[in-house]
């Protein structure tokens, strides 16, 4: 008889008229009482198989910055644990962001704090992108951007997480005038009190401002494309949108940044402003993406007038608030509209998205592509694969 001890777990073997014994390793991974650090544990050559030493729980990882979050995370090699409210099979896309056990899903409710602590004591990098465009009766801004951001900020401090990345809002200030509406956005009030509330709970938390954001799923371009923005084909904007000034974003700049701010030290405690690098009149943005839907045709109704002339769509966003006040029809409500024709301040002295080695993309870069599924006659006249005249871009403010 022979015996090969290693460690623990007896297992009898025979081979060929011998009997062995042979103890085999059992491996105690990361439980409830005894957790690994698993960034200590960085490995490989920095590819989605590999690991990064990044343990980053994803609040909103559903929503459609989080998706491209998720990815450039996966992409070089972070375990991703996505906290989520809703159904399982509303985030189970996300599995594929990650390596094969490297994207993980607990349940959790914003209100819930023990919830929120599961889902990141073993991170040591939280990405809050939490946000609402419209309130409803469980969830109002103040809710969702200040009392929930703030709560977890306060659970990631105590945790030991080591950076804390924020999502806040360009435009957001306490000094805000109103455009259209009696009073500022409230959107954009909670915005600028969540920040105060982040930084309060959890001092060098990184902060990102985002403009306008563009990109698959988005709520800006297919905002516009929508037919309940429409008024019988033509486009009713402030002032023609000629007094408001917008210098929207691509999300896979945005995306990018945040890796870049959480390889970078010096990021930590910083406020950055995601913005694309061309301003536009918003009246030239909304032409452009006509022209490129190819529906900025005068004969089909075609024209952008001035909605303070038109009373029917102001009595239209009123009755879309009244008629679908939890999820508003194509997103069109007042406090949508107030921020519509907000213009962008970009703060001089405040670092951008260059101040971290992004090199940001323009509008029309992105536009066509974004805009296929919405565009009339596509491939009207033209094959499949052949290129089809563009629209020269929106002229760029100065």
């Amino acid at each position: 008889m022979a015996a090969v001890i290693f460690n623990r777990a007896p297992i009898l073997k025979k081979q060929t008229g011998i009997i062995g014994i042979a103890f085999v390793r059992v491996h105690n991974y990361s439980t409830e009482d005894k957790a690994y650090n698993l960034s200590q544990l960085k490995r490989g050559t920095g590819g989605r198989s590999s690991f990064s030493g990044i343990v980053a729980t994803v609040f909103g990882a559903s929503g459609f910055v989080g998706r491209y979050v998720c990815n450039r995370l996966g992409k070089i090699g972070s375990q991703i644990i996505v906290p989520y409210r809703g159904d399982p099979f509303d985030v189970r896309y996300l599995k594929v962001a990650g390596d094969l056990g490297q994207v993980l899903f607990t349940h959790f409710n914003l209100k819930d704090e023990e919830s929120i602590e599961k889902a990141m004591k073993y991170s040591n990098v939280v990405i809050n992108l939490i946000g609402r465009d419209y309130e409803t009766k469980q969830y109002k801004f103040n809710d969702v951007h200040v009392a929930g951001a703030a709560r977890l900020a306060k659970i990631a401090k105590r945790v030991g997480v080591e950076r804390f990345i924020h999502f806040s809002a360009l435009n957001a200030s306490h000094d805000l005038k109103p455009v259209i509406l009696k009073k500022p956005s409230g959107f954009y009030r909670s915005k600028i009190e969540g920040e105060e509330a982040v930084l309060k709970e959890f001092p060098a938390a990184t902060i990102f401002r985002p403009a306008d954001i563009y990109g698959q799923e988005d709520r800006f371009l297919r905002y516009y494309s929508q037919s309940w923005r429409r008024q019988f084909g033509a486009i009713p904007l402030w002032k023609r949108g000629m007094a408001t000034i917008k210098q929207p974003v691509y999300v896979g700049d945005v995306a990018a940044a945040v890796i870049a701010a959480l390889k970078d030290p010096d990021s930590a405690g910083k406020i950055y402003q995601a913005v694309g690098p061309k301003k536009y009149y918003l009246h030239d943005i909304v032409d452009y993406l006509f022209k490129v839907m190819r529906k900025a045709d005068p004969k089909r109704g075609y024209a952008i007038y001035d909605m303070r002339l038109d009373p029917i769509f102001q009595l239209k966003v009123t009755l879309t608030n009244l008629v679908s006040p939890s999820f508003p029809i194509a997103n069109l409500h007042w406090d949508k509209v107030e921020i519509e024709y907000t213009s962008d301040y970009v703060e001089r002295g405040v670092p951008t998205l260059e101040d971290l080695g992004i090199k940001v993309s323009a509008l029309e870069n992105h536009a066509p592509w974004q805009l296929k599924p919405f565009t009339y006659g596509l491939y009207h006249g033209h094959a499949a694969d052949e290129p089809y005249p563009q629209p020269p871009p929106p002229k760029a403010i100065a």
